[in-house]
């Protein structure tokens, strides 16, 4: 049997978890995750991969997309309240997170839930909830200390959080819980919920965070510093080849459960790369992300093969002139403005050469058959077949 507490910073109470274990029943294992990005990326995985250990030794997993906690915000390692997304973006979030982890996850054993099926409350159940704890208590938590202290505000949604978040808990009477070490105090804090409605107390189980591929700051879509699970096969490669050498261990371990391999660091890095490429795209697509990564990097060449874009909608007022930001934006899946952004900052570049700062604009017969490339790994061949 595998030990289920394997790279766990916390498993709390003591020696709790080995009792549940020792029992005669499947034990509930809960994770929540708020949908307050459109990705799952690489940080996300530690725990989730952990989640599926416990799934394979036949316990119960279940997994809460936090719909309606998104719209309070965790301040969990927060130095400032959390900006709040749309109805919107958390409805679309929650579809994409629920089916991005099922690339670690069995989809057919995995209980999902959304915390809006409980929380949203009668005034007389919220008052009952708002009752079992007090302000000080809730003010225990490091993260409102250091704001406190630095004479930054704390707000009142803020501080219903851990209630929330404890009462799925209760909702779906969860034996274990999981979550990244910033969530320390919301699990044990579930555990008090748990008590107040009766319920046998969760054991918890944390684990650590991920370092973003910067080395030195955790994994944050936010920060830039993130590998996606979804990521183009040739785009997760070079992201992971960036990561610095110190860092590897680290990944090897929380992402593999291996140690790093003996030999040169690159050629390590390598296998690590290519390793998470075929987890999430499948065998042999980490051979191919590599040898796009050599022609492009190594050998400085434009790869073999490239997507193809139809210029032809996106010629502007002016005729037979095409507007590049749009150009960029709809081929590359970003807004016109990232686009424009990035000419400004020399990232754009056709068949190798930057586009001059100020272009926004070229002649149709300028763009056709030319290569069209945004930052290191992104390549588009330009096309018009109505020409």
């Amino acid at each position: 049997m595998p030990d289920l507490t394997r790279n766990a910073v916390d498993v709390l109470p003591e020696g709790r978890l080995a009792e549940q274990l020792a029992g005669d029943r499947p034990l509930r294992v809960k994770l929540g995750i708020d949908p307050t990005t459109a990705d799952i990326h690489l940080g996300h995985t530690v725990v989730l991969e952990k989640l599926s250990e416990f799934q394979r030794e036949g316990h119960t997993v279940v997994l809460i997309i936090g719909d309606f906690t998104a719209r309070v915000g965790d301040p969990s390692g927060r130095s400032s309240s959390r900006p709040l997304p749309s109805a919107e973006e958390i409805e679309a979030n929650a579809a994409t997170y629920q089916e991005q982890a099922f690339k670690l996850l069995d989809r057919e054993r995995t209980e999902v839930r959304r915390n809006s099926e409980w929380l949203r409350m009668e005034p007389e159940a919220l008052l009952g909830l708002l009752a079992q704890t007090t302000v000080a208590r809730l003010l225990e938590r490091d993260d409102f200390q250091k704001r406190l202290g630095a004479g930054r505000p704390v707000a009142a949604l803020e501080l219903l959080y851990p209630l929330l978040q404890g009462y799925d808990s209760v909702a779906v009477e969860a034996d274990v819980e999981l979550g990244g070490t910033d969530q320390k105090f919301n699990l044990l804090f579930g555990r008090d919920i748990q008590v107040a409605y009766g319920q046998p107390p969760q054991s918890i189980l944390t684990m650590p965070i991920l370092v973003g591929t910067d080395g030195f700051q955790k994994m944050s879509k936010s920060l830039g510093n993130y590998v996606g699970v979804t990521d183009a096969p040739e785009e997760m490669f070079g992201r992971l080849m960036s990561i610095p050498d110190e860092a590897m261990a680290e990944y090897y371990r929380l992402l593999l459960g291996a140690e790093v391999p003996a030999g040169p660091p690159n050629e390590a890095k390598r296998e690590l790369a290519r390793r998470l490429v075929d987890r999430f795209h499948g065998a042999g697509a980490g051979e191919g992300a590599e040898r796009h990564f050599n022609r492009v990097f190594v050998q400085h060449a434009v790869p073999d093969e490239i997507e193809e874009l139809e210029i032809g909608a996106y010629v502007g007022g002016e005729p037979g002139l095409v507007q590049l930001p749009k150009l960029i934006g709809a081929g590359f899946q970003t807004s016109s403005s990232e686009a424009r952004r990035l000419i400004k900052q020399g990232g754009v570049k056709l068949d190798g050469e930057p586009v001059a700062a100020d272009l926004l604009e070229l002649p149709r017969e300028a763009l056709v058959d030319r290569v069209l490339q945004v930052g290191k790994r992104r390549f588009l061949k330009l096309v018009d077949r109505a020409s």
